[in-house]
């Protein structure tokens, strides 16, 4: 959607950012009385920070992730449902945080669903807890076999969410080559979502180098990114 990223309040005539602070209420007095100024821009990412701590600190006291699964769950579904790749105007990157934010979520499900979870098992999930907010996230290598179809369902609806926000993107700022290796990503992310993420870890990761390399030739004008995204795709066939 297009918003007018500047508020203006009609109480104290302070104005902010909405784009940086996700405020419509005034950050100088709290009024709730606010109007938008400025030109619309295209705006999909929320203002919105990941913090594990306290959950982390939650799980020292009871050294059971099942105790804390639900509320983690909770915190981290909120999170990736508010993360876009459209701020703006500015089109966004696939960051680490937003995808180890998902595949935790998705992690954390396994865990929860398995009978008699073994210690590889939650030592991957604690891995996970321990470094998501800071965009930490395992190796494809590091990936146990019980966790491989969370992270590829987790990058895929990712990705799938960045190929939304880039459609309307181009829509703006057209762009043949660059609509054309969307596809292909989107095709790719359809077959793993089909298989419930049933693919090589290593497979998810060329997706998302995919991925990034489409923005930086979208944002950095860098044809060899847009040569290196086919590349990578091409291994996907």
């Amino acid at each position: 959607m297009r918003i007018r990223g500047r508020r203006r309040c009609k109480d104290c005539g302070h104005e902010w950012s909405y784009f940086d602070t996700g405020r419509v209420d005034c950050p100088n007095c709290e009024s709730l009385r606010s109007v938008g100024t400025g030109d619309r821009e295209r705006h999909t990412d929320s203002a919105v920070t990941l913090d594990l701590s306290s959950l982390r600190a939650a799980l020292d006291e009871t050294t059971d992730v099942a105790d804390i699964a639900p509320e983690l769950k909770e915190t981290l579904r909120d999170y990736v449902r508010q993360r876009g790749f459209v701020r703006a105007g500015e089109l966004r990157t696939v960051d680490e945080t937003v995808l180890a934010a998902a595949e935790l979520l998705h992690a954390v499900d396994v865990f929860a669903r398995t009978r008699d979870p073994d210690d590889e098992l939650q030592l991957y999930v604690l891995e996970l807890l321990r470094g998501a907010d800071d965009g930490q996230r395992p190796d494809p290598a590091a990936v146990p076999a019980s966790m491989t179809d969370a992270r590829g369902l987790a990058y895929a609806e990712v990705l799938d969410a960045f190929c939304s926000d880039l459609g309307t993107w181009l829509d703006d700022n057209p762009d043949p080559t660059a609509r054309g290796i969307r596809e292909t990503i989107a095709t790719h992310v359809r077959r793993v979502e089909a298989v419930y993420g049933d693919v090589p870890a290593a497979e998810s990761e060329l997706l998302v180098r995919a991925a990034r390399d489409l923005v930086t030739y979208l944002v950095d004008g860098d044809e060899t990114a847009a040569a290196t995204a086919r590349d990578r795709l091409s291994r996907l066939d």
